[in-house]
């Protein structure tokens, strides 16, 4: 998948991760809400990022812990600005192929991280969206939802 190049804080990556185990055999990502528009750094002790923490938690409790990579998408940016955090997700997701080759992919996102996940479902790894409450648009594309 062709993604911008992340450029998140110094030594930043747009992938966190929670948990990983012995042997990655799927993963599981979540993706925090945010502003319409804003270049103000996203931070992980955000109240938008916090939130996400308990999602994740039970998350885990439902996968097995010895195959399942748990870890969080990290924005560059507050804000939606153009889709960022969509690129940011699709980051992350050829950042977790690419040490980890090609594993299935759950996003689980809230807000404006719903609609990151919704749009980064294009990503071949992508297996399935959860999308808590989600901040879409009426001409959002879905062309990617289909089948």
């Amino acid at each position: 998948a062709a993604t911008a190049r992340y450029r998140g804080d110094a030594g930043g990556s747009p992938l966190r991760v929670r948990h990983l185990p012995p042997r990655v055999r799927a993963a599981v990502l979540t993706l925090h809400g945010g502003q319409e528009e804003s270049r103000a750094r996203s931070r992980h002790w955000h109240p938008a990022a916090l939130r996400m923490r308990p999602v994740l938690r039970s998350a885990a409790s439902a996968v097995s812990p010895e195959e399942v990579l748990l870890g969080e998408v990290r924005y560059r940016h507050r804000g939606w600005n153009e889709g960022d955090p969509a690129q940011d997700a699709l980051a992350a997701l050829d950042e977790l192929t690419g040490a980890h080759g090609e594993v299935p992919v759950v996003l689980i996102g809230h807000s404006m991280g719903g609609r990151a996940a919704l749009t980064a479902s294009r990503h071949p790894q992508v297996r399935g969206v959860l999308a808590l409450a989600p901040w879409v648009v009426e001409d959002e594309p879905v062309d990617q939802l289909r089948g």
